[in-house]
């Protein structure tokens, strides 16, 4: 049986301020958190225990998932945080320090194991990648995707023999420096072996750390080539980018909720919306207990959170509404993810309610 890590300990400081509440696996997409995808698609191929990391807002990912029944999987928690001052502070052991601490406190590793971070979508064929190990006889593989020579810069590029086994790693090179167009997804199958050359008690990184160790000692540790959907939610322009992508139907397993009332028009229950005079371009979801007032228009793809509100005469274009956001009346929000506190546009510029420097007015719905 494959056993299953989530890596969910880290800050996700570069998409802010979606995650100044909000563990990064938690931030939504269709309304559903990151790691809901990944604790879905891990079940569907049979991997049914998962120990999962976590530091920072770590309640809010253990009050979601809890026991991880409503799964049909087991799902536990290892937290990441230190006392001081007699405050219970998060403070993350690194990727490969988070796992050999579980091992350390019940040996939980016993079996291969498939590493995942908590914070990207995939529909990576598990079942091939766990076959491709096991018969390379691999003590560790890394799961990449192929990308063209021009983005090499964005990601860490795994550089292989013939075989796939590894000979070094580079970070972000240039397209001229680049030795291989094969990106690490941060996707991983450990034996519980490889764990034991992890240190106890200290911060440690699986990438800059572990595996270094691993080419170093010439180990059986192989790279993975396949062709799958990988999107990492790096940054706030990231995370447009994907909600587009899905809304737009391009990402496998991910089905619009509520009930199509015409093509391309998504609508939860409870809804107000003046379909008279409203304008809307799909794909466009509207949640729960949304109100539309009369001569708004929305251009797709467009994601619009349960309990909003748009007032009359606005116009909200290729953007995502949390729950419970007011756009004021008139107003135009284009390209813009906006929650009742602040909005950042798809750059990732942010500003927040009450800035009178901005000319854009939006409130909280609940008010």
């Amino acid at each position: 049986m494959t056993k299953g890590m989530i890596l969910a300990a880290g800050q996700g400081t570069r998409v802010r301020p979606l995650t100044k509440d909000l563990p990064k696996p938690m931030v939504p997409i269709l309304g559903k958190p990151v790691m809901e995808y990944l604790i879905e698609h891990m079940a569907r191929h049979g991997i049914t225990q998962i120990m999962v990391n976590v530091a920072y807002h770590h309640r809010k990912i253990e009050e979601y998932f809890g026991d991880g029944h409503r799964w049909g999987v087991e799902i536990g928690y290892s937290y990441e945080g230190v006392l001081d001052h007699g405050e219970i502070l998060p403070r993350p052991r690194g990727s490969a320090g988070g796992m050999r601490h579980i091992q350390d406190f019940s040996g939980f590793f016993d079996e291969t194991t498939l590493v995942l971070c908590g914070d990207a979508l995939i529909d990576l064929d598990i079942g091939a990648a766990l076959h491709e190990h096991k018969h390379k006889g691999a003590l560790a593989s890394v799961v990449a995707l192929d990308v063209p020579l021009d983005q090499v810069q964005s990601y860490g590029v795994v550089v292989a023999d013939g075989e796939g086994r590894i000979q070094s790693f580079q970070e972000k090179p240039t397209p001229a420096e680049a030795k291989s167009t094969l990106a690490s997804t941060g996707i991983y199958i450990f034996e519980p072996e490889v764990l034991s050359m992890v240190p106890s008690g200290k911060v440690f990184d699986i990438g800059s750390q572990l595996f270094p160790q691993l080419v170093e000692k010439k180990l059986p540790f192989f790279v993975q080539n396949r062709f799958f959907n990988w999107i990492d939610i790096g940054r706030v322009s990231d995370y447009w980018s994907v909600l587009q992508r899905v809304l737009r139907g391009e990402v496998a397993e991910m089905t619009m909720p509520g009930r199509e009332v015409k093509p391309g028009v998504w609508v939860g229950i409870n809804t107000s919306i003046d379909w008279d005079t409203v304008k809307i371009e799909g794909p466009v979801y509207i949640g729960s207990s949304a109100r539309i007032e009369s001569g708004a228009t929305i251009v797709g793809p467009a994601w619009i959170g349960h309990g909003s509100h748009i007032r009359a005469g606005a116009k909200v274009t290729r953007s995502v509404l949390f729950e419970y956001t007011r756009i004021g009346f008139g107003m135009h929000f284009h390209e813009m993810i906006v929650s009742p506190h602040y909005c950042v546009d798809r750059a990732g510029d942010t500003v927040y309610r009450g800035d009178d420097n901005s000319p854009l007015r939006w409130s909280d719905a609940r008010a």
